[in-house]
């Protein structure tokens, strides 16, 4: 079987110029598109994630703020940094880098930011939104799938698509989304009892489980559509996915690589959520509701 590669670089630039118009229109009306990303601490891999959405954000032209905090900073140091972003007129989307310093409540921080700024779609009233088929903001990984799903012509609804890891950043919205355009969904995860057995019955894979090649082909459906979330540092330096490339190659009709397939699509959906942020804003229809008061 021949298997198209799909490619995640070339269908972000598609979405990012797709922005250009919207973001001239903005900046005609006075408006400037702003993101800013808060990142504590020094590890490696959230600098070159930030740094990337940075030059994402000059290519379409929003303005992009980095706010670089020590390790050693408090909780309450985040959180007043974020409450002094979400009083910010300039800036339109806030998002906070992952993983945070162990002594720093995620889950504290990410209620902390104004839900019409939350463009990650990681506040709870977000969540609750797309649970109930009206989001404001899709997660950027599972919306990026989504619009290479589209882009590649492949219609979920009456497939039956196998999602593998349930985390509330990958996992289960990707399941949501999926739900939501009628696709029949299983969800696999660490407990899953012969993995391979519920894989085989996917006519869509979206592989999060955050363990380098994890799926092999004899795990894969002939003809599935498989994608692969996930991205592994290998003891040499090179970079995997969760999805075995090679043994998956010539099983699948279509598959994402890594680097180069969805990483792509989740600064660009990034980028389409802060965009579409602002125009609520300008259009007075904000959602800005306050932010979850601190538990």
């Amino acid at each position: 079987m021949q298997t198209h590669v799909i490619d995640g670089n070339a269908i972000a630039r598609e979405v990012r110029g797709e922005l250009q118009p919207r973001v001239q229109a903005l900046k005609a009306a006075g408006v400037t598109p702003g993101l800013a990303v808060v990142l504590v601490g020094e590890n490696p891999a959230s600098r070159v994630y930030v740094r990337n959405k940075g030059r994402a954000c000059a290519d379409v032209g929003l303005h992009s703020e980095q706010h670089d905090m020590p390790g050693t900073s408090t909780e309450a140091e985040v959180l007043e940094r974020v409450r002094r972003l979400n009083a910010d007129p300039r800036i339109h989307g806030i998002l906070v880098q992952l993983p945070l310093p162990a002594h720093i409540s995620g889950e504290r921080v990410l209620h902390a930011i104004a839900p019409a700024k939350d463009v990650d779609g990681f506040h709870p009233f977000n969540v609750g939104l797309l649970a109930t088929g009206h989001p404001l903001f899709a997660p950027c990984t599972p919306a990026g799938v989504m619009k290479m799903l589209d882009r590649e012509g492949i219609d979920p609804q009456g497939r039956h698509a196998v999602v593998v890891g349930r985390s509330n950043i990958v996992g289960k919205p990707m399941a949501l989304l999926l739900l939501q355009r009628n696709a029949t969904v299983t969800i696999c995860h660490s407990k899953t009892k012969d993995l391979g057995e519920v894989t085989r019955q996917a006519d869509i894979l979206v592989v999060a489980i955050g363990r380098a090649r994890a799926v092999t082909g004899d795990m894969v459906k002939p003809g599935a559509v498989v994608i692969d979330v996930g991205i592994n540092r290998l003891p040499d330096g090179r970079l995997a996915g969760d999805v075995d490339f090679q043994s998956v190659l010539g099983r699948a009709s279509h598959l994402t690589p890594v680097p180069g397939g969805v990483g792509p699509m989740t600064i660009a959906m990034l980028l389409v959520n802060t965009v579409t942020a602002t125009e609520r804003a300008v259009a007075g229809n904000p959602h800005a509701l306050k932010a979850m008061p601190t538990p």
